[in-house]
């Protein structure tokens, strides 16, 4: 439980010397994972694990060490290892852990007692049976590649010697099955997600890998053209994810986005409006803390396409002369806070998905992209992926198309945004989804 973590973390950060800030991360979780493969359980894992970081800073100067353990001699060689690594780091003004802003935190339900108390036995008999369905849905499917359970339940801790005492506890649970079709072998890919497993939706995940590789037999290349672009909304919570990265505190100061000192300016179509806020329930990675301790808030970052304000930590905060969002994410108690977002939405429109492909008219619905690590910038905003999908005509699906490229930049295309789909879908990672319609993309082809 939090409690037992914040009394070890707090206790640790109690001993900071004189001129001297420590901060104290401890957290213990446990994750099951689970993979059927042709009616056999391949991979059945459990782990449990529990560890802590620690942050010491003394004069400009920050040392971090970690270790695996909550030992008490463990965590005491850790505060030791943290004190000799700040000795040997690089001055920095701006340095320091986070002091107490007196925001009160969310009132947040995010733990299921069903995801750490059911047997392991009964996840393998989820997977085994998202694989069954999958395979038996339409004779089309060819093979299901994998079905697969997975699940994390963790509770945490933060304490530092400026005040901050903060802890939380949160489960997930997941499906996927990935189901081939036709002899081209096209893939689709079907998720499902809930806080605990009552929430989770094995016949949709089903469904849904099938739709998703049936519909795309007999695909072919397409001409090269200029049309609009509608983007599923996976798709759409894969680009939001880019676009945060480039409104985080620490890209910004470090001159490392195509944000940079744009406050103020018409970023985006009239109307949109993108927000980061942990503090929504329905956000997966929903949090009443940030990664320091303070109180995570909904921060407001395109307003009516306006710019109106970048995420920080303490640190990035600093350096362009403002405050805490109470934005600092990390990745678990082996690293250190930086800034970032971490429940990213668009405010969602007016149309269902269907009344928004009627809307478009004719253009390409796009299911899926590749290569986005590689092909879109969030300093620059070049804007390259391959893709697949469908034909729009006539505002309904059409045709079906692969490997195609469509392009533009990041800029032009929160400009060119006509339609953002009321079908609002909450994912695993730090951006939801809906259905979204982008004006004059290159679509690549023949």
């Amino acid at each position: 439980m939090p409690e037992d973590l914040a009394a070890l973390a707090s206790a640790v950060a109690g001993r900071a010397g004189r001129g001297e800030q420590i901060e104290v991360y401890v957290s213990r979780g446990v994750e099951t994972d689970v993979r059927a493969y042709d009616g056999d359980v391949e991979v059945l894992s459990q782990a449990s694990s529990a560890g802590v970081g620690i942050r010491v800073v003394v004069g400009g100067r920050q040392g971090f060490a970690s270790a695996g353990s909550l030992d008490a001699d463990v965590v005491g060689d850790v505060l030791g290892e943290a004190r000799d690594n700040a000795r040997f780091a690089t001055p920095d003004e701006h340095v320091g852990l986070a002091e107490p802003d007196g925001r009160d935190p969310a009132v947040l339900d995010l733990w299921d007692d069903g995801v750490p108390g059911t047997p392991p036995e009964r996840k393998a008999e989820l997977a085994l049976e998202l694989e069954r369905r999958t395979r038996s849905a339409d004779p089309r499917i060819r093979q299901v590649s994998s079905a697969d359970y997975g699940d994390l339940a963790v509770a945490w801790a933060v304490a530092s010697s400026t005040g901050v005492l903060a802890s939380g506890r949160r489960t997930v649970c997941s499906l996927a099955v990935s189901a081939l079709a036709g002899e081209g072998g096209h893939t689709g890919v079907g998720v499902s997600a809930g806080r605990g497993i009552e929430d989770l939706d094995l016949a949709g995940a089903a469904d849904d890998a099938v739709l998703r590789a049936t519909r795309l037999i007999g695909a072919s290349k397409a001409r090269s053209t200029r049309c609009t672009v509608v983007l599923d909304p996976r798709v759409t919570a894969t680009l939001l994810a880019v676009v945060a990265s480039a409104l985080s505190g620490e890209s910004v100061t470090k001159n490392r986005s195509m944000f940079a000192g744009r406050i103020g300016e018409v970023v985006a179509a009239p109307g949109l409006v993108l927000v980061d806020d942990p503090t929504d329930p329905r956000a997966f990675s929903a949090s009443p803390f940030d990664g320091e301790g303070l109180a995570c808030r909904r921060n407001e970052l395109i307003a009516g396409g306006v710019l109106r304000g970048f995420v920080y930590d303490s640190v990035a905060a600093r350096r362009a002369g403002t405050a805490s969002t109470g934005s600092a994410v990390r990745g678990g108690y082996a690293s250190t806070p930086v800034a970032g977002c971490r429940a990213v939405r668009l405010e969602p429109g007016e149309l269902a998905a269907d009344e928004l492909l009627a809307a478009v008219g004719d253009g390409l619905y796009v299911q899926s992209v590749t290569g986005v690590h590689s092909g879109v910038s969030p300093v620059s905003g070049d804007f390259s992926v391959g893709a697949e999908g469908l034909w729009i005509r006539g505002g309904a699906l059409d045709a079906p198309v692969r490997e195609v490229t469509v392009a533009s930049t990041l800029q032009r295309m929160l400009h060119a945004v006509t339609h953002v789909g009321a079908d609002l879908q909450w994912l695993p990672g730090l951006a939801s989804g809906q259905t979204l319609a982008i004006a004059d993309m290159a679509v690549s082809g023949d």
